[in-house]
Parts: C-alpha cells; structure tokens; sequence
C-alpha cells in the first residue's frame, strides 16, 4: 500500500531526455515521508539526473525533457502550474561542494526567509539558531553570526548550506554527495545530522560510498547504465539492510561486492 504523506514522492515511469539522448528511463520509485532514501550506482548511471528531477532543477540545463510523473502531495510537480521556485522552498537541494552565497553566516540563512516575506528581526534570530541546531553548527559559530561564510571550513560551509536550505522549513532535503569531498569528521557530523534530521524531513541522497548509504539510509535504490548505448534505469529498491545483505538481482549484488564499478 502506497503512503501518501505529506513529504513522500511517488515515481510513475519516469525518464530523462537530453536533446535526442535518453539518459534516465522507466523509473518507478515510492520515496517514503521522513525516512533517507540513498540512490547509489557507478558513475554515470543517472543518480544526480534523477535527483534533480525531484526538485526541477534540470530545468536550469535547458534542452531537458522529462517525461512520466513525479508527484508529491498529491501535485505532479511537473504541471505548468507548479511554480519551480516554489517547489524548491518545499525541496530544497545540498550539492556536492559546498556553495555558501558571499555574505555573512547571518544572511545566508536569512535570505530565503527574507524572499519569502519575513523581515522581523526576532523571527529571523530565532530562525538563524533553529536551523544552525539542527545543522549541528550552532556552538561552532554563534559568537560571530556576521563572520563571512568563506572564512568557514570545508565542513562547516556544507553545514551552512544544509542550514540555509533548511531556513524555509522545506518537507524534503536532497543531497547530492554532500560529504565526498569532506574529512571524517565534517562526514560524521553531518551524518548525525541526516539522522536526526529525518524525523521531520525527507531525505533523499546519492551517494558512491555503499558504507554511507548503509549507515544513514532506510531504503535504497540501485541505479545501473549497463552500457553506452542504453538509458540508465533502477535495478532494485528495497530496505537498506535487505538490499546490502540479500539483493534479489544479480546485478546489484555484482556490484556491491565490487566486481563492478
């Protein structure tokens, strides 16, 4: 039985087009509300384009269609009607590399907020410190919330950026490899995070690292390109402890013993 919550994606035959080539296909998928879904895959296999199908934001690629439908809270977010503006409030995205905006620890979180209409102060304190709690960085920075975002580190600039994205109370938090290019540390902390994060948030996240995915994830979902000349598709989802431990395909158990990949 399909959970419709508030904060789930249902996945109906979607695909990916850019141009004339076919990169993603036939993708069917059910993403639970406030669980962590992990998308894992060789490179190349379609996780990213996936993902950002979920928030639209293939649509800034241009030459980019998408075809099926992904519907969350009951709205198919690819009907003309859905602002993708708006939907990014509601789904908002941490990329690989950490991108703070070029201004204070401060107004990073408020800017979101702020284009939403919110312009009291007390309400935006109060959002600034909810938010760098929940991102785990609140006692690392709060002496000095006016501090530039680029004088942080690696770590804490990916904490800011989950921070900001969740300054406009969004129902799912995609990332996208948000700790590949991160110490152990940076990478533990914000693991702990997704961990008490999920209680209120959906996450869906790519990953390469199969330790990651089975330490923070629910459920996952093996995506496979098994050659040049053929789209990407989902192989197998299931719960994360059943796919690592007894996979129903042969192919993703290849892979997650490393014969591949």
């Amino acid at each position: 039985m399909v959970d419709s919550e508030k904060g789930s994606f249902t996945l109906e035959k979607v695909s990916v087009t850019y141009g004339k080539e076919m990169a993603v296909t036939d993708v069917s998928l059910f993403i639970p509300a406030r669980q962590v879904m992990a998308l894992i895959g060789p490179s190349g296999c379609g996780k990213t384009t996936l993902l950002r199908c979920l928030n639209r934001m293939n649509d800034e690629l241009g030459n980019v269609t998408v075809g099926g439908k992904i519907i969350l809270d009951g709205v198919d977010i690819n009907s003309p009607a859905v602002d993708p503006v708006a939907l990014r409030t509601q789904v908002g995205q941490v990329f690989q590399k950490p991108n703070p905006f070029p201004m204070s620890i401060y107004d990073n979180i408020t800017f979101g907020p702020r284009t939403l209409g919110i312009r009291k102060k007390g309400e935006l304190d109060a959002i600034v410190e909810d938010t760098l709690k929940r991102a785990a960085l609140w006692k690392e920075v709060h002496k000095n919330l006016k501090k530039h975002a680029f004088e942080l580190s690696g770590g804490q600039q990916q904490r800011l950026c989950i921070a900001r994205a969740l300054a406009t109370s969004p129902e799912c938090l995609l990332m996208d490899e948000p700790c590949s290019a991160l110490d152990p540390i940076s990478t533990q902390l914000i693991e702990d995070t997704m961990e008490k994060l999920k209680n209120a948030v959906t996450i869906v996240i790519v990953t390469h690292s199969m330790q990651q995915a089975s330490r923070v994830s629910d459920n996952t979902a093996f995506m496979l390109r098994e050659s040049m000349e053929e789209p990407a598709r989902l192989i197998e989802v299931s719960e994360t402890e059943k796919l690592f431990t007894v996979p129903s395909d042969p192919r993703t158990e290849a892979y997650i013993t490393g014969r591949f990949g």
